[in-house]
């Protein structure tokens, strides 16, 4: 971990101002309408919401806000997928097309089943990233060694400069 600089206890404490726009922030996840109710500028609070959520204390105290939220609620990722694969199951059930038939007065079957296949695709979506099944962004870490190959005619042309 060369190059590294450990952090002071003192570099994760909050400013009273921070602490203001996390509280805030947790209130309808807008950045900038928390910088302003935060008391940040109304000019500066676009960046000044951005450069907030990129700290790291800042994280911190939202992970550890989100955390006691979800305790609070009950709410844990093992409920939120059971919730969805249920909603993915109860969408994709077939219901059959019913028309009512004048002439006997009863509702009578089609033959044509409907579903809710824009809550099922959504469901399942969730539940898919979830587990990490669709990558929506790739990162590359570690090193890339490459070779610049330049064709002969340049390499001859550099040696007779």
């Amino acid at each position: 971990m060369a190059g590294k600089k450990k952090r002071s206890e003192k570099e994760y404490i909050l400013t009273p101002q921070q602490a203001k726009f996390v509280q805030e922030y947790m209130i309808d996840g807008n950045a900038t309408q928390a910088a302003i109710r935060a008391g940040y500028s109304t000019k500066s609070a676009e960046v000044q919401g951005h450069r907030l959520l990129r700290m790291d204390k800042i994280q911190a105290e939202l992970a550890a806000e989100y955390e006691k939220q979800a305790k609070r609620l009950n709410i844990s990722k093992d409920w939120a997928l059971i919730r969805l694969k249920k909603i993915s199951d109860r969408c994709i059930q077939e219901e059959p097309v019913m028309v009512f038939d004048r002439e006997t007065k009863e509702w009578v079957h089609t033959g044509e089943y409907k579903f809710d296949s824009a809550g099922a695709i959504r469901a399942t979506e969730l539940i898919g990233k979830h587990f990490g099944m669709f990558v929506d962004k790739v990162e590359h870490t570690g090193r890339l060694e490459y070779e610049i190959v330049l064709p002969e005619e340049l390499v001859e042309k550099e040696e007779e400069s």
